[in-house]
């Protein structure tokens, strides 16, 4: 019996986020900045429809923005991280198998529904979400994950669909997929796109009736997965619980140029403990520490770009060890009178915290360090990150990422509540 899968995706999530709160920019248009306030990564249907694309560099339309009465944020990654937070608990209750897929996506399992009219289920999901969280969302639902990426796309683009489509037993799939290009089936990558136009392949019809062992000669298991998820067959199961990443990065732009060993140090601590944190998270412990810093390859000034690894004979997660090493790392690669632009940190090797094998040479993680390691990570997801925080991070953190244009922290910050006067 097919199970079948609802795709649900946030309209244009950071920008609904913004109009949640702040009713003034419904129908108005709207862009949302990158850090520093560099490019567009958001953007309203009005903003669409002037032509302007994501990833567009602000000065290069600011004028034309400004023409059209444009509303310009910053991005909010409190208020966005909080509101799909929401957004997913909400999810939730229609499907007890969901995968968070993305900030603003997920799957849900349709197992069991195959009585009801998934068609009137899938309105009843949109409703409620948008009633509860103010989101505007789209669902798509068809047999497969794959299938259900395509009724999404089709929703999106036919208004006349209010933002729903049903691929279930469709009788003219045939006809929707020849109008699907092959570089926009969920897993198809731009190399791979290229390599099947190529070989006369330029939709998600002719995909899939490619022949199955040239297929997998050529895009092996996961591109054969691919082809048999449109014929109806599922062969990508939801991930309910999201594999530990094998790498952590945290790294950021300055919002200005950073001179001194100071600040590259403060940035440096600051970055090595939200990454110990994030390791935690996953309840992971770390073997190589990697802290880089470089210039800006684009202002012609003089160029410096330096990293260097730690290696610890012990895998931990101990933010005071991390960001002590960290700094020791940015002291031996600082060199003095360059304008450096942005640094990092990279947690390799990770390994699960209940596999750890300690060493007789080298003083491994008490307990009280558990402890206090605990209590920190309880108090900022109680009261938010940074509200307990490493004293060589820095207080003023100058050198922190440019956000002219961001609105309050609406739902993670008493000061930031919404005032409403009767």
């Amino acid at each position: 019996m097919k199970t079948g899968y609802a795709l649900i995706d946030c309209n244009n999530f950071y920008v609904s986020c913004e109009r949640v709160f702040d009713p003034a920019l419904r129908n108005r248009p709207v862009v949302v900045l990158s850090n520093n306030d560099g490019c567009i990564v958001a953007r309203s249907d009005e903003v669409k429809t002037l032509g302007i694309g994501n990833g567009t560099p602000l000065f290069r339309c600011r004028d034309r923005l400004d023409r059209h009465g444009t509303a310009v944020l910053s991005s909010n990654y409190a208020l966005y991280g909080d509101m799909s937070r929401r957004v997913m608990e909400t999810l939730s209750r229609f499907s007890p198998e969901i995968e968070t897929y993305s900030i603003d996506e997920a799957f849900l399992s349709l197992a069991g529904f195959q009585r009801r009219d998934t068609t009137r289920y899938a309105g009843e999901i949109k409703k409620t979400v948008e009633r509860w969280t103010g989101i505007p969302v789209t669902v798509g639902v068809a047999e497969t994950k794959t299938l259900a990426k395509i009724a999404t796309r089709l929703a999106k683009k036919d208004p006349g669909m209010r933002g729903i489509c049903n691929l279930m037993g469709f009788p003219r799939l045939e006809e929707i997929l020849e109008g699907i290009p092959v570089e926009k089936i969920w897993g198809v990558g731009t190399a791979s796109a290229r390599k099947l136009r190529r070989s006369g392949i330029g939709t998600a019809r002719q995909f899939r009736h490619a022949d199955p062992k040239w297929v997998r000669k050529h895009f092996r298991v996961v591109g054969l997965r691919t082809q048999r998820e449109l014929w109806g067959e599922a062969c990508i199961p939801l991930e309910e619980e999201p594999p530990p990443k094998k790498q952590i990065v945290c790294s950021r732009s300055f919002g200005r140029p950073v001179t001194t060993l100071q600040d590259l140090r403060e940035s440096v601590a600051d970055y090595a403990a939200q990454a110990a944190s994030n390791l935690r998270r996953q309840g992971s412990l770390a073997r190589i520490l990697q802290v880089y810093i470089a210039t800006n390859p684009f202002n012609g000034g003089p160029q410096h770009t330096g990293g260097i690894q730690v290696r610890f004979p012990t895998p931990t997660s101990d933010s005071l060890q991390l960001v002590r090493f960290a700094c020791r790392s940015v002291e031996r690669i600082f060199k003095p009178g360059f304008h450096y632009k942005k640094a990092g940190v990279m947690l390799l090797e990770l390994t699960p915290g209940s596999r750890m094998q300690t060493d007789v040479f080298w003083p491994h993680t008490t307990e009280k360090i558990d402890s206090l390691m605990q209590a920190m990570d309880q108090i900022n997801g109680r009261f938010g990150a940074g509200s307990v925080q490493i004293a060589s991070s820095g207080i003023a953190k100058n050198w922190r990422m440019r956000r002219s244009f961001k609105s309050p922290r609406y739902t993670t910050q008493w000061e930031d509540l919404p005032v409403v006067k009767a």
